[in-house]
């Protein structure tokens, strides 16, 4: 009885010191002038600091692929799709669909190793937040240009607008109005 008493009062006092330790390094993280509780990050509030070799989202250049589909073949997740046609008297195809599932990526960087035009590589963004699997889904042809171009991050708000898009945001070369389809027509408006 006494020993099972002994390993009860170990038991309480291990524990009360290992809390007093997580209570110490928690009141000593404390912000007043936020009024929260942080270390070194503030991620929500300010972006977080990468390496220049970071292997983030990729970043696409539509205008200088010749859509050999290298990058597809030699992706090992399978996770990048392309579409593409040849336009009458054309030898060169144009891309008109550049898909990479992010829930299959795994970020090696192989795709961008492989492409001869140097047409994707590895941008620096690290959140693309979604509620859904398709969410993960982005069409780089779909994407207004100035976004799916840059070196800048990839915006997930962009990227859940291409989606509402009726067509391609680039003009097809096929179509008689170069005009690109917009998102359509809101009901509350």
């Amino acid at each position: 009885m006494i020993s099972w008493l002994r390993n009860v009062v170990s038991a309480v006092s291990t524990t009360a010191s290992a809390l007093a330790a997580s209570l110490r390094w928690w009141l000593r993280t404390y912000a007043p002038q936020r009024g929260t509780f942080t270390e070194q990050y503030e991620y929500p509030e300010l972006p977080l600091r990468v390496a220049s070799r970071y292997r983030g989202f990729h970043r696409y250049d539509l205008t200088s692929c010749i859509a050999c589909e290298r990058c597809a073949r030699d992706c090992p997740a399978e996770c990048i799709y392309i579409s593409k046609y040849r336009p009458p008297g054309q030898k060169t195809f144009q891309v008109t669909s550049f898909v990479i599932d992010y829930s299959k990526c795994m970020f090696c960087g192989i795709c961008t190793e492989s492409c001869p035009m140097d047409c994707i590589f590895m941008g620096a963004a690290y959140n693309l937040s979604c509620y859904s699997r398709e969410g993960c889904v982005v069409d780089f042809a779909r994407l207004p240009p100035e976004i799916a171009w840059g070196r800048a991050s990839l915006n997930p708000t962009a990227v859940a607008l291409s989606k509402l898009l009726t067509g391609p945001a680039h003009p097809d070369p096929r179509s008689a109005s170069a005009e690109p389809a917009g998102p359509p027509p809101s009901a509350a408006g």
